[in-house]
This record gives C-alpha cells, structure tokens and sequence, in this order.
C-alpha cells in the first residue's frame, strides 16, 4: 500500500503514482508603519495541497475503472482522510481535481496508457483537532476498562 484516501487504496494494482507533490502555503500580511520597515504578521497556515501524478499502463496497473472510482469519490464532496503507508497521517482531504490524458491506443479504443494528475486540498483544520484530545481518550478509554475489569471480577 502507497496510500489511502478514504477506502480508496493507492497500490499497483489500482492507481500507483510516480510523484507526490505537497505544497504548504502560510499567511504573512504586512502591515505598513511611520518611519519604520513594514511588519509582517503571521497569521497561520492557508492552504495544504497535495497533487499525485503517474502513468498507469492498464495491462500492468489500474486504469479507467480505478480512476472512475477517485471521480466517484469526488462527485461526493465529502473529506477524506488521507494516510500513507508509512503511517504518515496527512489529515482530511477532498478531491479538487482529476486529470487524466489518454495516449496509445488498443484497436477498440481502450488506451494502452493513462496519464493522471490527481489534486487533493485539505479541509481540517489540524491534526490535534481531527483526533480531538488524545489524552481525554486514553483517559476514557482506562476509565471504561477498569468498569470491564471490576464487572469481571465481580461475575468470576
């Protein structure tokens, strides 16, 4: 596994990409003074994008099925969560654009190549806020299993 979007898994056999491109934009306004160099202020981070694109060759890897299922995923207009298979978590992500270009064709028609470029932009607003507090979890979650742990003491 590459990557997944969703339920939608990026490997071989689906959609491979040979690039990964992430792109961080931050806000610094400047503010103007008398007598004085402008300030700049930051003001946070603006925008995340990540583009991935490849080649898929259908007879090898994916092609217009797997690429069907990202534009399905697309028409939702829902965020998806985004992790790599190195257990990078990139945080919730829709789908802004799918480009594909088709080349070398098979004699019905069908490409023997697919070129595609798939652009994600994220929509939460950090990883702390999409987990929420980890700390009140592992909190509850003892909580709950010390509940467990004295109901089963108490039927042994």
């Amino acid at each position: 596994m590459m990557l997944t979007l969703g339920l939608f898994v990026f490997q071989l056999q689906t959609v491979p990409y040979q690039s990964l491109q992430r792109d961080v934009d931050y806000r610094w306004p400047v503010n103007n003074r008398v007598g004085l160099r402008p300030l700049p202020q930051f003001l946070g981070v603006n925008e995340e994008k990540i583009t991935l694109s490849g080649v898929l060759m259908p007879e090898i890897t994916g092609g217009k099925l797997s690429l069907l299922a990202l534009n399905l995923m697309a028409d939702e207009g829902k965020a998806w969560p985004l992790l790599e298979g190195s257990g990078t978590i990139y945080g919730m992500f829709v789908v802004n654009s799918v480009s594909e270009t088709h080349t070398e064709f098979f004699s019905n028609g069908a490409p023997r190549k697919i070129e595609f470029t798939l652009t994600l932009t994220r929509v939460d607003e950090s990883l702390a806020a999409m987990f929420g507090d980890m700390k009140a979890q592992a909190d509850g979650l003892l909580d709950q299993a010390g509940g467990l742990t004295g109901q089963l003491g108490g039927l042994l």
